[in-house]
């Protein structure tokens, strides 16, 4: 239901905008909603991978629940992803879960984006004394 909520507010928009809207942002709007992975941010410092997975799983059949940590700290990042096995029921999941209190915070429910840029490798981060005089 949202997925069709979401493409009737872009047809709209189009229309409205005499068919302006780029086909390109309409097409990854359309991609991200029909993705079965949910991006979930403001959670408790206190959430783990299990309570994520436990919280989400009454909407649907959950295929991995991941808090992402701080690689130095290990400390919880404040958001983690869920993935279900069909995009209905990351849909209500995400109409039902978002807003909703979660260990004492409102958490924000969105359709999970995939990154645009590649993953950095070491050497990108290392500048070296490229360019400076020592």
């Amino acid at each position: 239901m949202a997925f069709l909520n979401k493409l009737g507010s872009l047809m709209r928009q189009s229309i409205s905008q005499k068919g302006q809207v780029p086909v390109v942002s309409m097409l990854n709007s359309i991609r991200c909603m029909s993705s079965s992975k949910l991006f979930i941010g403001g959670l408790p410092w206190s959430t783990d991978d299990q309570t994520l997975r436990d919280a989400f799983s009454g909407y649907g059949e959950v295929t991995e629940a991941r808090v992402i940590m701080d690689r130095e700290t290990g400390r919880s990042r404040g958001f983690g992803f869920v993935s279900f096995d069909s995009t209905e029921s990351a849909s209500e999941a995400l109409s039902a879960m978002d807003g909703q209190e979660l260990g004492g915070r409102n958490v924000r429910v969105t359709f999970a984006e995939e990154r645009s840029r590649p993953p950095r490798t070491y050497n990108d981060d290392y500048q070296g004394s490229r360019g400076f005089d020592n």
